[in-house]
């Protein structure tokens, strides 16, 4: 037999979720090795979410299974209203899993998704705003241009050629300044990174008044959750390597990918004090590093798959 009444129906509205819902992936199981700054590097991405988002937003964090500390730290944060949906998932369910959950439960209009990783600049999702209520059937865009995958971004070059209110340019707009300061976080040489840079040009669409470049990446970008919704579920068997379903899902689905003209994110991957290496000229540094020689780096790239795979793929 119930004894009095539940309190809450004297409760006479409830909390709205904003238009906007900001989800971050997080994944540090332990502070060793590879992980041993990741912790600093999850503080120091949402404090420029915090520091650097001026429209309403939720923000929502999916964490992947990390260590007692990190836990800790996010509780605090929803404790202190900074987090407003704090998920923690037992074991590591990968990106496809966090993306299934994220896609399907934010509670938010739109989906700001970010890795763990990001630095967000002023501005970021102002201008991505833009983009995404300006051009039709957007599927992801990511605040930063980049030199991306072309094969991914087919349908978004056939609708700005078929579409007359498009007008779409082809060349050299991204500086080599700005490819390398955030592809050099990604663990290439600088001869790689100039191969990659040559080797490719950027496609810059203005529609509206509105300009964008063509293609995005899936480790920041925001979208409209129907659509992001639609694309799910992921079948991913491990935990990354296999991210690029979601960009050729988008792409096949006939939404566009696409990027802002300005770069408002940066990659910090897994150092603080690596975070930008951005060379004072349009050339890069011819600078010896002993980690770039072919057989060493494959080397230790082989020791750290395995060390890895030992301990996390399971």
């Amino acid at each position: 037999m119930r004894v009095g009444q539940n309190p809450a129906k004297q409760i006479k509205t409830v909390a709205k979720p904003q238009r906007i819902t900001i989800a971050v992936l997080n994944y540090i199981p332990n502070q060793q090795g590879y992980f041993a700054e990741s912790f600093a590097v999850l503080q120091r991405c949402v404090g420029s979410i915090f520091e650097n988002t001026e429209q309403p937003y939720d923000l929502l964090v999916f964490d992947n299974g990390s260590c007692p500390e990190v836990k800790q730290y996010l509780l605090e944060l929803q404790a202190n209203d900074r987090i407003q949906y704090l998920v923690f998932s037992e074991k590591n369910v990968g990106k496809g899993g966090a993306w299934d959950f994220i896609f399907n439960a934010a509670p938010g209009e739109i989906i700001a998704y970010s890795d763990n990783d990001a630095y967000f600049y002023p501005g970021w999702l102002k201008e991505s705003l833009k983009i995404l209520e300006t051009y039709p059937k957007v599927g992801m865009i990511t605040a930063r241009p980049l030199r991306t995958i072309p094969e991914l971004s087919t349908n978004t070059i056939q609708w700005a050629k078929e579409t007359s209110e498009v007008y779409m340019e082809e060349g050299d707009f991204i500086s080599y300044a700005d490819f390398y300061e955030f592809s050099s976080t990604l663990g290439y040489s600088d001869e790689k990174l100039e191969q990659e840079y040559k080797s490719k040009k950027d496609t810059r669409l203005t529609y509206k008044g509105v300009q964008a470049y063509v293609g995005a990446n899936h480790f920041q970008f925001i979208g409209w959750k129907e659509t992001l919704r639609a694309v799910t579920p992921f079948d991913m068997q491990k935990p990354l390597g296999q991210v690029k379903q979601l960009d050729d899902r988008l792409n096949k689905g006939g939404y566009l990918r696409l990027m802002t003209v300005n770069p408002l994110i940066q990659n910090m991957s897994n150092q603080i004090s690596e975070t930008v290496k951005k060379p004072e000229s349009a050339s890069p540094k011819k600078t010896f590093r002993f980690r770039n020689i072919a057989i060493i780096k494959k080397t230790l790239l082989w020791i750290h798959d395995r060390i890895f795979t030992l301990y996390y793929d399971k």
